[in-house]
């Protein structure tokens, strides 16, 4: 139930319906548009919703629907029902068309079984019958005229006529020239006057040629004549052309008696093509508005996320401005939101925003907010915005608004959404205030939901500290003296009118004298809002500032816990190695002894043979002893640049200096990045540096490089996308990266949703927020990284 009637008008609703007529591309679809009203059943506003929002995705993601032709096929049926009428060549080609586009609609879904279930609920059940197309074909060609062998006597009849009019032709032509030949034509050729093809002759030798003038020129100089050997052929074939329209007219009584048992049937194809081009108008018009299906529940509670309006949303494009989105909340604990703050602010937009975006759902519209919003079902809608006095029924504007006041108070109930503008105005404040507070406590006991606007301070106290009301304000710059235009819930707003009237240059005396007049109590409430919303901001600014320094603490930390893991993973790889190693060598080592003493042995203790042996032993010992590395002191800071490689003085871990702070120098070790003090690092040479180490950091350098944080993934499978983005997701956190741009479009919204699922398991993860509206909006996700 709406109460006034005019809330469609005062919240926008009727614009919104006209835009959506704009998209129709037949008259029943507009007729349809007309109809739309907000409905209060679940399942319809569900099934309606859903509908649109298939639409929106076969328009953006999916191949053109085949809808070309949009007749008014109720009409023909309805026409067709008639004994004895019949149906025009052009109205059984309009019926031909317009079944081709329902088949070939049908046949687009048929081939997508399953994947738009609430558009193939529109034609569920409904027969395909092209024996209708078929017995039309048989008589109207593909231009819509009748084919000429429609009938054997209608093909007769089209013969007869070719053959006389070739020989009335083929007469005059030959009397034509002989005329011509004489001299008795005026300049020209053969003409038709009267439907009849005529000879032009010179005034005075009319009589010399015999037959019937039909016309003469304006001079008189020149008349028109039909031979008379020609008149009789004509004639005849103006009978025939009588016999022709009497045979047509019989062959259409016949096809449209064959179509009369089809009436039914057409009727069906007509009602599936008016919801076809009423759905995809809607569908049309949420493109435009960039809007998306909420989540809906059977419950008188909503919570808009990035909401717009519309309107605003499709003036602003054209002014290529962006639209302050709004987020507000309205269930069981904040039932009725209280907004204030200052005028030209955005309040009563705010609120009209809350109004129509509802209104939308509730008549099966799809909203421009983001999906995550939630909006449920209220049984009943009560407006009060504008000034409704009346001459005619004597009622002045503060009469008009106690009016609603009373229906407001008496009619609603919990499952009711009330928005009232400029609560409690229009009469003196001293009385106004406190009738609106008593409207507004009345209107909580009965857990009405709702948002009201005001400048009322009573109303402001009073919403503080009762249980169901919620304080909110339209943020203000006090500095530079102008609207944020964004909703902040939690407290009331100052109506800045001092500053205001200051900015606009209204002279200071007359402020001055104003802040006399104005109590000090009031003036006090005033200043502490002002106060209280600058330091709100302090504290937000700096809670931004100290999330920020936190982020930064954990990537630390996480990244010297990798370190440390990383270290602890090569220490057990390379004493692993060191092992077999030596395992090797001692094997190696005693086959070599057995052989050396077996070769002694033989020789019989030969001194040379064995001072050789010897030698061959000391050269194997040689070859397994460890050279210990002397690495070169550092003397002093400007020795050590980045580019160097050193080696930590406590391990065997090399690395390659990538910047110097003070006493502390930032390394790379592969993957890795480390900060180590000056006096725990030494400088070693390029070449005693492994080859593999130092090829793995060219590799990575080369590598970091050439790294870009953002991908796209439009086109792509789920299952693909999700593994480039993991791909992505590690390299970004091994390289230190803290943001990335994933870009996976709109549709609908299905990809969306599993890549935030998908990352959201990554304690890495810090938040993921959407892109500008301006700059795709939600077909991008940043990602943001701790």
């Amino acid at each position: 139930m709406l109460y006034p009637k005019n809330s469609v008008d005062k919240l926008g609703f009727t614009e919104v319906k006209e835009l959506i007529k704009a998209h129709c591309l037949s008259e029943m679809g507009r007729q349809m548009v007309d109809k739309i009203q907000v409905m209060d059943n679940f399942d319809q506003i569900r099934k309606f919703l859903s509908q649109a929002n298939e639409f929106k995705n076969i328009l953006e993601n999916d191949d053109t629907l085949p809808i070309h032709h949009f007749f008014d096929v109720k009409s023909l049926a309805n026409k067709a029902r008639i004994e004895g009428v019949f149906l025009s060549e052009e109205e059984f080609y309009q019926v031909h068309a317009s079944l081709t586009t329902v088949f070939a609609v049908i046949a687009y879904f048929n081939e997508r079984e399953g994947l738009y279930p609430n558009l193939e609920a529109l034609f569920e059940h409904l027969p395909i019958e092209k024996a209708i197309i078929k017995k039309i074909d048989l008589v109207i060609d593909p231009k819509g005229k009748i084919r000429p062998n429609a009938s054997r006597e209608l093909s007769e009849i089209t013969s007869g006529i070719a053959k006389a009019e070739q020989e009335a032709r083929k007469k005059i032509d030959q009397i034509f020239k002989s005329a011509a030949g004489n001299g008795w034509t005026a300049d020209g050729s053969l003409t038709v006057r009267d439907g009849r093809l005529c000879i032009p002759l010179l005034a005075e030798n009319k009589r010399k040629l015999k037959g019937f003038i039909h016309d003469e020129s304006s001079s008189g100089q020149t008349v028109y004549m039909e031979p008379e050997e020609v008149f009789s052929l004509n004639n005849k074939i103006r009978d025939l052309e009588f016999d022709r329209r009497r045979e047509i007219v019989k062959i259409l009584t016949a096809l449209t008696d064959e179509l009369r048992p089809y009436v039914p049937l057409l009727l069906s194809y007509h009602n599936l093509l008016t919801k076809l081009d009423f759905v995809r108008a809607k569908a049309l018009f949420a493109i435009d508005i960039e809007a998306e299906m909420p989540q809906v529940i059977n419950e008188p509670r909503l919570k808009l996320t990035n909401a717009r309006h519309p309107l605003l949303l499709l003036n602003f494009k054209k002014e290529k401005k962006t639209v302050v989105p709004l987020n507000v909340q309205i269930d069981e604990q904040a039932r009725i939101i209280v907004v204030s703050g200052p005028n030209a602010g955005g309040k009563s937009v705010c609120m009209k925003t809350v109004g129509l975006l509802q209104m939308m759902v509730q008549a099966g519209l799809l909203i421009s907010a983001s999906e995550a919003s939630v909006v449920g079902v209220f049984k009943q809608l009560f407006v009060d915005i504008g000034d409704d006095q009346s001459i005619e029924s004597d009622l002045s504007t503060y009469s008009a608004h106690l009016s609603k006041m009373k229906a407001f108070v008496e009619q609603a109930n919990g499952k009711t959404l009330i928005l009232i503008d400029e609560f409690g105005t229009g009469t003196d404040p001293q009385f106004g205030g406190p009738i609106a507070e008593a409207v507004l406590e009345s209107l909580n006991h009965k857990k009405v939901r709702g948002m009201v606007t005001t400048h009322y301070s009573n109303l402001k106290i009073f919403a503080s500290h009762t249980e169901g009301l919620e304080n909110a304000s339209m943020l203000f710059n006090n500095t530079e003296m102008k609207p944020l235009y964004m909703l902040e819930v939690g407290k009331p707003g100052s109506s800045y009118a001092f500053e205001i009237a200051q900015k606009i240059g209204l002279p200071q005396n007359v402020l001055n004298l104003a802040k006399n007049k104005v109590s000090a109590g009031q003036k006090k409430v005033d200043t502490l809002l002002v106060d209280l919303e600058r330091e709100k901001k302090e504290i937000y600014d700096t809670k931004l500032r100290l999330d920020k320094q936190q982020r930064q603490v954990n990537a630390l930390l996480a990244e010297n816990e990798t370190l440390k893991n990383y270290l602890e993973e090569n220490k057990k790889a390379l004493i692993k190695d060191a092992k077999e190693q030596a395992k090797n060598i001692i094997l190696n080592a005693n086959k070599l002894v057995e052989n050396t003493i077996s070769e002694i042995k033989s020789s019989n203790a030969d001194k040379e043979k064995t001072r050789i042996l010897r030698e061959n032993l000391n050269i194997e010992l040689q070859k397994n002893t460890v050279k210990p590395v002397v690495p070169k002191p550092l003397p002093n800071e400007e020795e050590l640049k980045p580019g160097d490689w050193v080696k930590l003085t406590d391990s065997e871990t090399t690395g390659q200096v990538i910047e110097l702070i003070k006493d502390n120098v930032v390394i790379a070790i592969g993957d890795l990045r480390t900060v180590a003090k000056r006096k725990r690092v030494m400088k070693v040479s390029r070449s005693a540096v492994p080859k593999e180490i130092r090829k793995s950091f060219s590799a990575q350098t080369s590598d970091m490089a050439s790294f870009s944080p953002e991908i796209d993934v439009r086109g792509m499978r789920t299952e693909d996308a999700l593994g480039n983005i993991e791909r992505l997701f590690d390299r970004a956190v091994m390289m230190g990266y803290g943001t990335l741009k994933i870009i996976h479009g709109r549709g609908d919204g299905i990809l969306r949703k599993m890549i935030r699922q998908y990352l959201k398991k990554y304690e890495q993860v810090d938040r993921m927020e959407d892109e500008h509206a301006d700059r795709g909006g939600d077909g991008i996700t940043y990602v943001y990284l701790k």
